[in-house]
C-alpha cells in the first residue's frame, strides 16, 4: 500500500526543464510539454533526482527513499525506490494582461488533475466553466461585456467567481479559465524566452554558432505533482527538508548560473514532516 501526498511548485525565477540542442547548434532550447495542452512539465525523473542529490548531500542515506542506482557489472544492483514522484504539470500560468497587469490562467484539463491529485475537499467540487474569471479580476468594461486583453487579442469572460479553493496557498489570484485547446496559445505567448551568446576569449565577437535561444516558465508559475510513499518497516520517515519542515527552497532544471530554476516546493498529505 501507498500514502498519498504531494507537491506544489511556485518558480520564485524562469524554469527551464528540458532538452538542450548544445551551444554550437544555435538552437532554440525547448522545455518538456505535455502531449495534449503543449504546455511546460517537469518529469518526474528530474524531481526524484534533484532530491536525491539534495538528500545525499546531506545526509548520504538517499538510496534507500530513491532507489539504489545501477552499477557497473551488476545486474541486481538496482533497488526499488519507497518515494515515488509522476511529473508535475501547470495548475496556473502567469500571463501579461494590460490593465491587470498580471492574471494567472488554467484550463480544465488542468484543474482536473490537480483535483484528482489533491481529493479532499475538491474531491466532489465543479470544476470551474470556459471564461470563468475569479472574484479578485478586474476586467474592463466594454460595452457591457466584461473582457480581458491580451497580446494576441480580448477574451470576454462569461462569469465571475470564488476561485480561492483552486490557489494551494489559499490566496485567489486574478484568474481565468480558458478552454484546454486554448491553453497551449496562451502558454507560448507567456514563456520567458532570452537570446544567448558565447563570445570568443579574446574579443567581443560571438565564436562560431554559439548563439541560442532558451525558454522556459515564467516566474510565479504554480505547479502540481503528486508523490506515493510505500509503506516500510522503518521506524524513520522522508524528510526531504529537515525535521519539521514541509517546504523549502530548491533548485530545478538547468542554466542555474545564470538565475534560473529557483523554486518553492511545499508537500502535503501522508507521509510527509508534519
Amino acid at each position: 500500500m501507498y500514502k498519498r501526498a504531494y507537491g506544489i511548485i511556485e518558480a520564485l525565477a524562469p524554469l527551464h526543464v528540458g532538452a538542450t540542442a548544445g551551444e554550437e547548434s544555435g538552437n532554440l532550447n525547448l522545455i518538456f510539454r505535455d502531449q495534449f495542452t503543449q504546455t511546460g512539465i517537469i518529469p518526474g525523473s528530474s524531481i526524484r533526482g534533484r532530491f536525491r542529490s539534495e538528500m545525499r548531500r546531506d545526509s548520504g542515506d538517499e538510496s534507500f527513499w530513491y532507489g539504489a542506482p545501477a552499477e557497473t557489472g551488476e545486474s541486481d544492483a538496482t533497488t526499488e525506490s519507497v518515494v515515488k514522484f509522476e511529473y508535475a504539470s501547470l495548475l496556473w500560468l502567469p500571463v501579461f494582461c494590460p490593465g491587470q497587469p498580471v492574471v494567472w490562467v488554467s484550463c480544465p484539463k488542468l484543474l482536473k488533475r490537480y483535483q484528482r491529485i489533491v481529493g479532499g475537499e475538491l474531491k466532489g467540487a465543479k470544476i470551474p466553466g470556459v471564461y470563468t474569471g475569479s472574484s479578485t479580476l478586474k476586467p474592463l468594461n466594454v460595452e457591457g461585456k466584461k473582457k480581458l486583453f491580451f497580446n494576441f487579442g480580448f477574451l470576454e469572460l462569461k462569469e465571475t467567481m470564488n476561485l480561492k479553493a483552486w490557489f494551494p496557498n489559499g490566496e485567489e489570484l486574478p484568474a481565468v479559465v480558458v478552454g484546454d485547446d486554448e491553453i497551449g496559445m496562451i502558454h507560448d505567448m507567456a514563456l520567458y524566452r532570452q537570446s544567448r551568446v558565447r563570445l570568443k576569449n579574446d574579443e567581443k565577437r560571438v565564436d562560431g554558432g554559439g548563439f541560442f535561444n532558451t525558454e522556459a516558465l515564467p516566474e510565479g508559475t504554480i505547479m502540481v505533482f503528486p508523490i506515493a510513499i510505500r509503506d516500510t518497516d522503518s521506524k524513520t520517515s522522508w524528510k526531504p527538508f529537515g525535521e519539521q519542515e514541509q517546504s523549502g527552497e530548491i533548485y530545478l532544471g538547468g542554466l542555474e548560473s545564470i538565475g534560473f530554476g529557483n523554486c518553492q516546493i511545499t508537500l502535503k498529505g501522508e507521509g510527509v514532516a508534519a
